[in-house]
């Protein structure tokens, strides 16, 4: 669809509480916000969804063409996608399902939305089903955020589920390839891309949150809290071994499907335990600081002309 079309619809989206005419009209429709998996901007585009139960799903039809959306190469470089529905907004994790679950979703799909299954007619590539992973029920309620330490508690509680959902997400996959795999079987469809997306969405933030720290809150903190220059130097090295074990807990659990299961549970232990040892060390020299520092910050104080300095 061209891009001034869905921008009209996007536009119309959001003015009226998420109800559109023209085609999507009467419809179940959603915006998909994804970050660009080359350019790293943000885009946002219009797509029909279906429910399962509590699932979210959302199809990669490109009205059967022979190739994927952009929206869905974009999501598998950036798994965290922003989603609109009606007048709520929120962030998921975007995942594409596999093997007989996709098969399962997919039919699931073409019974409440018939027209999917004529696209899939136009194509020989399998249509991808995403569910649009949210917080749920079980999750922590959001905490009220009065300070900057209340946000770094709310970002590292984040990772800190992310890295426990990667963990039994490969405690699972290991599992089932014991279960299923006999002598020469190949591995196990079904869990790969799920973990893959939740660790990339773990990686991600972690890299941005670092990124933020080393580039802006932590000069910040150096010049109005001295006594803290030596933690903070220490956690901006510490960032590198972050990173260090980032790439290697990606280079893992890409390699799950044939790893030795004794051998990549003990990687996995150990990677996470040094990643949450460096949340806890965060946590212990920086929150009484940014305890006192406001969130989100007061607008800045704007001084007239007539009473300001003069700007040459």
């Amino acid at each position: 669809m061209p891009t001034s079309f869905n921008q009209q619809v996007i536009e119309e989206f959001r003015a009226s509480g998420g109800k559109v005419g023209g085609p999507f009209e009467g419809g179940d429709i959603l915006l998909l916000t994804t970050t660009g998996a080359k350019s790293g901007l943000r885009h946002t585009v219009p797509l029909g969804y279906v429910r399962d139960g509590d699932l979210l799903l959302v199809v990669g039809s490109n009205l059967g063409a022979p190739s994927h959306p952009a929206w869905y190469h974009n999501l598998l470089a950036h798994p965290t996608v922003g989603v609109e529905i009606g007048t709520e907004q929120f962030e998921a994790i975007a995942v594409p399902a596999e093997g007989e679950r996709r098969e399962r979703l997919f039919a699931h799909v073409v019974r409440a939305e018939p027209g999917y299954g004529d696209y899939q007619t136009r194509t020989t590539r399998p249509l991808p089903v995403v569910v649009l992973e949210r917080p749920g029920p079980g999750a922590e309620e959001p905490r009220e955020i009065h300070s900057l330490a209340d946000k770094l508690l709310e970002i590292h509680t984040w990772l800190r589920a992310q890295l426990r959902h990667v963990r039994a997400e490969a405690d699972a996959h290991l599992a089932a390839r014991a279960d299923h795999n006999g002598p020469g079987e190949p591995p196990s469809p079904g869990l790969g891309l799920q973990i893959r997306q939740h660790c990339l969405a773990f990686c991600d933030t972690l890299t941005f949150h670092h990124t933020s720290e080393d580039a802006h809150a932590f000069p910040a903190l150096a010049q109005h809290h001295p006594h803290l220059r030596e933690p903070l130097e220490r956690l901006s090295e510490e960032h590198r071994t972050v990173a260090r074990i980032k790439d290697e807990l990606l280079a893992l659990l890409s390699d799950i499907t044939t790893a030795d299961p004794r051998r990549f549970s003990a990687e996995l232990e150990r990677m996470s335990q040094e990643l949450l040892a460096h949340l806890d060390y965060e946590e212990e020299w920086l929150l009484p600081a940014l305890s006192q520092v406001p969130f989100p910050p007061a607008p800045a104080r704007v001084t007239s002309a007539a009473s300001g300095p003069s700007s040459r």
